[in-house]
C-alpha cells in the first residue's frame, strides 16, 4: 500500500491555483502518475486533516524533447484538483 507522503508529491502554487483557492475552495497538487482519485482523497485528508468533497485528476503526457540527433520524452505527471469542505482551508505558507 502506498503511503500518503508518496502519493502527494507537491502543491502547485500558480496564479490559477490561487484563484481557485479564493473562489472555489480548491487546492492543486502534483500527484504520482499511478495514483487514483480515492488514494488522493485519503492522502489529503490524512496529511492536512481536512474533509475532501471532490477530486478531479488530469494526466499530462511528457513532452518530446530533442537534443541534436537524440530524441527523448520528459516524464508524464498528474495534477489533482481537490475541493475542500466549506470552512476547511490548507495554508502552505503559514500566513496569518
Amino acid at each position: 500500500m502506498k503511503e500518503p507522503q508518496d502519493i502527494i508529491q507537491a502543491p502547485l502554487v500558480t496564479e490559477k491555483g490561487s484563484f481557485l483557492v479564493e473562489k472555489g475552495n480548491q487546492v492543486l497538487f502534483r500527484v504520482r502518475p499511478d495514483a487514483n482519485k480515492i488514494e488522493v482523497k485519503k492522502a489529503v485528508e490524512v496529511l492536512f486533516k481536512v474533509k475532501v468533497v471532490k477530486v478531479r485528476v488530469i494526466r499530462y503526457l511528457g513532452k518530446i524533447r530533442r537534443v541534436g540527433r537524440n530524441m527523448g520524452r520528459l516524464p508524464q505527471w498528474k495534477k489533482a484538483y481537490v475541493t475542500l469542505k466549506e470552512g476547511d482551508k490548507i495554508d502552505f505558507f503559514g500566513g496569518r
